[in-house]
């Protein structure tokens, strides 16, 4: 792509696409937002891990047709995502038909078995998760939820606002 001479032609890709590639997402990010590197859902999860694949790929390309093909398409990605967003914040209907709920696991002390078993959650990854919240004792967990990006929230305290549980369904 660059020299004749192989070890140098490496180097030089390995520089100067990687420089291009990163400097690509980043104009891409700032033009987008950084939601474009959130993990809020379960597709902003895979457009941000197909992503630094294409990235990978792109700073790998021996060819500039591959090279562009993989920013194209890193830029493709980021459009889609960013329409699906703006979508979704427009249309419930579109929301719901694209996006998990969150799952209820805990509620005011007590263990949800039901949504242990539909979200394959173990009881063991339940109190590491209460552990690495600081919880001393069952009663003080207002709620544990399982969130759409595969997330644990741990709710504890004394009391718990209905507007922060909203939407999701309780035993």
């Amino acid at each position: 792509m660059f020299f004749e001479e192989t070890w140098l032609d490496i180097v030089a890709r390995a520089a100067i696409l990687s420089l291009i590639g990163v400097a690509w997402v980043t104009a891409l990010i700032r033009l987008i937002g950084l939601r474009t590197l959130s993990k809020m859902t379960n597709f902003d999860f895979v457009v941000t891990i197909a992503s630094g694949s294409l990235l990978a790929g792109a700073v790998q390309a021996s060819e500039w047709t591959a090279f562009t093909q993989a920013l194209l398409a890193t830029g493709g990605l980021f459009g889609v995502q960013y329409l699906i967003a703006r979508i979704r914040r427009n249309s419930e209907a579109f929301e719901e038909a694209i996006q998990n709920g969150p799952i209820m696991l805990m509620y005011n002390g007590q263990i949800v078995e039901g949504a242990l078993d539909i979200s394959r959650v173990a009881e063991s990854d339940l109190f590491a998760k209460l552990r690495e919240a600081n919880v001393l004792q069952l009663s003080q967990v207002r709620a544990v939820v399982l969130e759409t990006t595969g997330d644990i929230s741990v709710l504890h305290g004394d009391t718990l606002e209905d507007r922060i549980i909203e939407g999701i369904d309780r035993p």
